[in-house]
């Protein structure tokens, strides 16, 4: 018996297939591929609670949806995931490829247009391409396997079981005879899907490319050569070009504008208005005034030359400082339990001592180095995009809700993003394109936002006044209070939202996993004045840096070793079934993914011997660590620094992170060395402020990300566990949330500066900001 196949899997399993009328033939050069239409979605007595199923549109593991088997031996991957220079295109296909036995070098991906329906949730953020597709993926790569195998087998004359595929053949090593892929396509395409109960998997140590240590970068030369396309590349013949004058604060209208000298500047075609949003912001454009021309200069000139007065905002007194007191006033009075366990006022009644800290965070944009883009044909009969979306599904489905079209008649085609961390599930600037398309009687429109466009009028992320208090007996707490005031991601969905929501208090904050037997934690009132976003990460991040900035002056507070004492305040192994917290454990099965103090343990204890924490230490260096579980993975950073006339040099940066299986070892270590940088920059420079409701900055000179001489001197990644005992978990977001706290420790190591307001920026050379 072939060890690819089980023994029930028999000729009748792959008898010809009723459904082969639906049999899609794509002649000319593209040759006979398969790609059939898909059978019936889960039944209705599969009622979806976790992981893929939890998500709209699931999860498909259909061959015929995702694999194109050219008669030349040319295989196709349709990639239904956002490729934003995470590498996922290629990670998508080494898991098929890997499945079918077929060769990397015969590999071409196209993306997907967004249909959930057909191609399952396309939605790529919350961390979640590989941990809900892995299985899918893999079922897919297995069942075309054994398609191509009951086909050779036909051809062959010999049993399934003594043939075996590799190597882009199907080979029966009793007679030496094979047959190649490109030669089994048609007959292939003539079966039937297995159905998922009887495909077969491979057994792990079978797979040449998944988990291996290779690179595997199948856009990589597109990418650095400068042919791979963009949004901010994309074009449509006869397209026109615009630029919207866009309100400067939140909520406000155009009450007047003269539009004389704009229409005056060469090139010049239209001056439109985009009506003001109604409602909760949502996805809708901001509105405003928009300049259409034959090229993006005399849109910009344009815009430049409109006079615009701007009606009042119930959001003009946003003011950052103003609002940071307000919060920190509400941080200090109780807030609204969301996790109490124990008797907290008894365990504080007792202590001996208490330890109060306070922290900030500011806004922050997402500035991604392709800003938003699009260009978009729409008649007012049918809608065409094309644009760096993350959610092309979702972009269709509130294209076709705003401009009232039947969703059928809307089609949305994805592009390279260059960066996503979250912006880009927002198609807020598709819709503008769309609208000003459709007021141009189905000219196609191309927008392309500035940089001052995008970091004035970002989805930011959430800003956060965080109090947390300890009660001590002895050197260990024995009771805890963590009291976040930080405006809702929900507001942009819903007016009145005054506070985190489950949505935020599941990142990080529920989860706090400390074996401290007396815990509370509360929220605090908090209005949002500007939209707020998903931000890689989201809010892992300020609840990450309070918990673990705390648990160093905990340490500092006992007179102990910061690293030892973190071990000690999570305590023994254990497991945590994330429910006993109200966790919603990022939508995943908790008997999968229980909390597990013992792998996030063990990735501490990884990063401090990759940084050297036990060696003797350089003198003047300072030595920082921190942990956090988010998207289900487990991640450690730690940090070697000194501080001199004020001058950061940070000397030695690692990241440790278990995110269970590992698929493509080369892109997880990227994924890790990218969350190093961006947390960094954000720690050091990122703060987005406002004033009379409008945002301060405006590019990168006053809103800098970080400098190559500011990066780590060196700078290593480690990966723990990674075998398929373990399911996989996120890897886009979970490197950021320690990267903060472990600096700003390190920084106290060297220093005695206790930084706990966000940005760094020039506290190291002046006084140290407080709250």
């Amino acid at each position: 018996m072939n060890a690819l196949l089980h023994p029930e899997d028999t000729a009748e399993i792959f008898a010809p297939s009723p459904e082969l009328s639906r049999r899609m033939l794509l002649g000319g050069s593209a040759g006979l591929v398969l790609a059939l239409s898909l059978p019936g979605a889960a039944s209705a007595a599969d009622e979806p609670k976790y992981g893929a199923d939890s998500q709209p549109g699931g999860a498909k593991d259909d061959p015929r949806l995702f694999v194109q088997l050219a008669p030349d031996g040319g295989i196709t991957i349709i990639c239904n995931r956002a490729e934003m220079g995470q590498g996922i295109r290629s990670s998508v296909a080494m898991i098929i490829l890997d499945e079918m036995g077929a060769d990397w070098n015969r590999l071409s991906i196209r993306q997907a247009e967004g249909d959930e329906a057909r191609y399952g949730n396309q939605n790529t953020d919350g961390s979640r391409s590989i941990r809900h597709w892995l299985a899918p993926l893999r079922r897919c790569g297995a069942a075309m396997r054994m398609m191509l195998i009951q086909a050779a087998s036909t051809r062959l004359g010999v049993p399934v079981g003594e043939l075996e595929a590799r190597d882009h053949k199907v080979v029966h090593a009793r007679s030496g005879r094979s047959v190649a892929f490109a030669d089994l396509a048609e007959d292939a395409a003539k079966l039937s899907v297995p159905p998922r109960d009887i495909v077969r998997l491979k057994d792990a140590s079978a797979l040449t490319m998944v988990g291996k240590d290779r690179v595997f970068a199948h856009d990589g030369r597109a990418m650095t050569t400068g042919t791979a396309t963009y949004g901010i590349d994309a074009t449509m013949p006869g397209m026109m070009f615009a630029a919207v004058a866009r309100p400067p604060v939140l909520g406000s209208k155009v009450a007047s504008f003269d539009a004389t000298a704009a229409r005056a500047v060469a090139g010049v075609i239209d001056i439109i208005e985009l009506p003001a949003p109604a409602g909760p912001p949502l996805f809708q454009p901001l509105g405003g005034i928009a300049v259409v021309a034959k090229n993006s200069w005399a849109a910009m000139k344009g815009r430049d030359a409109l006079k615009i007065e701007w009606a009042a905002s119930p959001h003009d007194s946003y003011d950052s400082r103003a609002y940071r007191d307000l919060s920190l006033a509400n941080a200090r009075k109780p807030g609204q339990p969301v996790r109490n366990e124990g008797d907290v006022d008894a365990a504080f009644a007792k202590a001996r001592k208490r330890v109060v800290a306070e922290y900030y965070l500011p806004h922050i944009a997402h500035a991604t180095m392709e800003p938003p883009a699009a260009v978009v044909r729409c008649d007012g009969e049918s809608c065409e995009a094309l644009a760096c979306v993350q959610d092309p599904s979702g972009t269709r489905d509130t294209l076709a809700a705003m401009l009232k079209l039947d969703k059928a008649r809307v089609v949305v085609r994805q592009t390279f993003l260059g960066g996503g961390f979250g912006r880009k599930s927002k198609p807020d600037f598709v819709v503008e394109a769309a609208m000003l398309s459709r007021a141009m009687k189905g000219t196609p429109i191309k927008i392309v936002w500035s940089r001052e466009d995008d970091v004035r009028h970002d989805y930011y992320h959430t800003v956060a006044v965080q109090r947390l208090e300890a009660a001590m007996d002895g050197d260990m707490p024995t009771g805890w209070i963590h009291r976040v005031v930080s405006p809702s991601i929900i507001s942009i969905f819903a007016d009145g939202i005054d506070r985190e929501q489950g949505l935020e208090t599941g990142l990080g904050l529920l989860s706090m996993p400390f074996a401290i037997p007396n815990v509370r934690i509360e929220t605090g009132e908090a209005l949002a004045h500007t939209r707020i976003g998903w931000f890689r990460s989201v809010a892992n991040i300020p609840h990450a840096f309070a918990i673990q900035c705390f648990a160093a002056e905990l340490a500092e507070a006992a007179g102990q070793d910061p690293k030892d004492y973190l071990l000690r305040l999570i305590g023994p192994d254990r497991l945590i079934d994330p429910r006993s917290i109200k966790d919603a454990n990022y939508g995943e099965d908790p008997a999968l993914y229980p909390i597990d103090t013992g792998r996030l343990r063990r990735v501490v204890e990884v990063a401090a011997k990759g940084v050297g924490w036990n060696d003797k230490r350089p003198k003047g260096w300072g030595y920082g660590i921190a942990c956090h579980r988010s998207f289900v993975s487990y991640t450690a950073c730690a940090f070697a620094v000194s501080v001199n006339d004020g001058q950061l040099t940070i000397h030695k940066a690692d990241i440790a992170v278990d995110c269970g299986v590992q698929i493509n070892p080369d892109r997880i270590r990227a994924q890790m060395e990218g969350s190093v940088m961006m947390g960094l920059s954000l720690a050091l420079t990122g703060e987005i402020s406002f004033a009379k409701g409008a945002v301060q900055q405006g590019s990168f000179d006053d809103y800098p990300v970080l400098r190559i001489d500011a990066a780590p001197r060196k700078l290593d990644v480690h990966l723990v566990g990674g075998g398929f005992d373990v399911p996989p978990s996120g890897v886009g977001e979970p490197g950021v949330p320690p990267v903060a706290p472990a600096l700003c420790n390190a920084i106290h190591a060297a220093t005695g500066r206790r930084i706990r307001v966000l940005p760094i920026g020039d506290q190291l050379t002046g006084p140290v900001q407080k709250l």
